[in-house]
């Protein structure tokens, strides 16, 4: 099967690409395809006909955005656009990764986020991530919209931080009233597969790892796995003032996926397994 991977140097399509290694890849970074020329983007897929394109390319400095709302709309909205229209004139199984920002974060602690739920992004982020979606279900019906969360893996992320913060000095404050699902990269790769393996339905799900807690848990559980004894102290979110709002509520439920026959890590398994992978051995 060929399978065109946009935004080959990121986290998630590195994660990708191994879990799709015996698949006929095509990898493509920003030089070898701009997402956000129209024209380029229809010539390179009639060309290279794949049958599924998992669009990794996304414009995620969720602070930054807040300036460069147009950086962030052209990738995240009109280059999403432009492979919809390109994929559905190609036949192609279009595969995009979206994210919880699409909604405001303010649901009462006690529930998930379904699907369906009312979307209202209050940051640039997050419309421009909803714009994008709209422009798939507007454009192609060969889709799945993967929203997740909290994601890390192979390169920079919050787990390596925060080590690194942990062996350097005696105490870290860690935000203890935002409320997700951290999601290992791998995990994410391995729901893709499995929903193109078992060609669930078209349409938008939820895919982070099962189970919530907050980044200050998340942090609490590094820190013991990787045994360092440095104090965590909790803070609220409006101590840690940013550009852009930080969604309270991050929790996705994975009910709609699950019932497909998808069985998801916990985030706890997923961080152990990060972490022998990743951390332990270098």
């Amino acid at each position: 099967m060929k399978i065109l991977i946009t935004g080959a140097n990121g986290m998630l399509a590195k994660a990708v690409k191994k879990r799709f290694e015996k698949e006929e890849l095509i990898l493509t970074g920003s030089k070898e395809l701009d997402i956000t020329n129209a024209q380029k983007v229809a010539e390179f897929i009639s060309s290279s006909n794949p049958k599924v394109i998992i669009n990794c390319a996304a414009y995620t400095a969720v602070d930054k955005a807040e300036e460069e709302k147009e950086a962030a709309r052209k990738v995240n909205c009109e280059g999403v656009k432009n492979l919809a229209i390109a994929s559905a004139k190609n036949n192609s199984i279009l595969i995009h990764i979206s994210t919880d920002y699409v909604f405001g974060g303010n649901l009462p602690l006690e529930k998930a986020y379904k699907e369906e739920d009312p979307k209202e992004p209050v940051t640039v982020y997050g419309i421009t991530k909803l714009e994008g979606e709209n422009q798939i279900c507007q454009n192609t019906t060969k889709f799945y919209i993967f929203r997740t969360a909290w994601l890390y893996g192979e390169g920079n992320n919050f787990v390596r931080t925060m080590i690194k913060l942990g062996k350097e000095k005696n105490e870290v404050n860690v935000v203890s009233d935002q409320y997700g699902s951290p999601t290992y990269a791998v995990d994410l790769a391995d729901i893709i597969y499995k929903a193109l393996e078992k060609k669930i339905p078209y349409g938008i799900y939820h895919a982070t790892s099962e189970g919530f807690t907050t980044w200050y848990n998340f942090t609490k559980e590094i820190f013991k796995l990787v045994n360092i004894p440095c104090s965590i102290n909790p803070v609220t979110t409006e101590e840690f003032p940013r550009p852009a709002k930080r969604p309270k509520n991050s929790m996705l439920s994975k009910e709609k996926i699950v019932k497909q026959g998808i069985i998801i890590p916990t985030w706890q398994n997923g961080l152990e397994r990060y972490i022998k992978s990743e951390i332990s051995q270098k």
